[in-house]
């Protein structure tokens, strides 16, 4: 493991022979996923500059919006860990300082070294949430290790999405192409052409106890695919925005692509959470976890289902 600065942001990075990966202290952001081969990162960087997030101040950083999403978008890198929540706070939460997708996003990380890799952990001290990460390097792939540990004597439930978003130069318009083991499954879907912003919920297929997408470059020929247990996370949301939101930092020229896959469907207050049923469970002073990978290849077109994709990997 090894302290760096990644976009002018305090990062520690992790690699072998094949593969590079970097993330975020502040925030805990997988802000990296490099073939050294290649040496592109289907990952998204923002357009606008990235800060520390512990320095960010509505008054002193209005180039950032002023609601509950701009401490989050201060410092946001590409895949973003979404815990207790799942989009918006509520009226009365934001008011009290909770931001968008939760404390996980916004809030420094301890690292430390570990055998191929690292370990990483934060508290969530609104939450009452403990999580720790591990990420382990095998070949082209990072097998991640996530539990969530309940600091309160209340069972609980809770919101728990692991949101990659994709960007520039990886994603292009009308060129990246997308599968996943939905049901139906999601097969040779490509970024919008037109400026455009949306979202939307797909159930993962029943068929397998894994899930599954990739995401595939023509131009650069990368191939980045998640790989986990359907039990775990049951939906994926897609996410896309194509410079179609004007206001601040977005300003209209920002294209990025999120392959969201968590415990709920949509991301939404946690009343609505609760009311549509789609959320985890977090027992008092108990643990729950999930594993998962990661994986980046250079492959000459977009492999048809998950025993090519690993083939690729072998």
């Amino acid at each position: 493991m090894i302290e760096t600065l990644f976009h002018h942001r305090r990062a520690v990075r992790i690699e072998n022979d094949l593969i590079r990966v970097t993330v975020t202290v502040e925030g805990g952001h997988i802000a990296e996923i490099v073939e050294k081969s290649n040496g592109v990162n289907p990952l998204w960087v923002p357009p606008w500059p990235s800060m520390e997030i512990s320095e960010w101040s509505a008054e002193k950083h209005p180039e950032y919006g002023n609601d509950a999403e701009s401490r989050l978008l201060s410092g946001i890198m590409g895949h973003n860990l979404c815990l207790d929540l799942f989009g918006p706070p509520s009226e009365t939460e934001a008011a009290a300082g909770l931001p968008v997708h939760g404390e996980a996003g916004v809030l420094p990380w301890q690292f430390a070294p570990a055998d191929k890799g690292l370990r990483a952990s934060c508290i969530l001290p609104a939450a009452q949430l403990r999580v720790e990460r591990t990420i382990t390097l095998e070949g082209h792939r990072a097998l991640i290790h996530e539990t969530v540990e309940n600091l309160s004597i209340c069972d609980r439930p809770i919101a728990w999405t692991e949101h990659v978003t994709l960007g520039p130069p990886f994603l292009e318009r009308g060129v990246t192409r997308f599968r996943a083991s939905t049901d139906p499954r999601l097969a040779d879907t490509y970024t919008s052409e037109a400026s455009s912003s949306g979202y939307s919920a797909h159930a993962m297929s029943p068929e397998s106890e894994r899930a599954w997408f990739c995401a595939w470059s023509p131009s650069s020929r990368a191939l980045l695919g998640y790989v986990w247990m359907r039990n775990d996370f049951p939906w994926l949301g897609i996410w896309e925005e194509n410079h179609a939101r004007a206001h601040a930092p977005w300003n209209g020229r920002t294209m990025t692509r999120g392959m969201e896959f968590g415990v709920s469907p949509v991301p939404e207050p946690r009343r609505k959470m609760i009311e549509r049923g789609s959320y985890g469970w977090a027992p008092a002073k108990s643990k729950v976890s999930a594993t998962y990978y990661a994986a980046i290849a250079t492959a000459p077109e977009m492999p048809e289902d998950l025993t090519a994709f690993e083939r690729l990997l072998a």
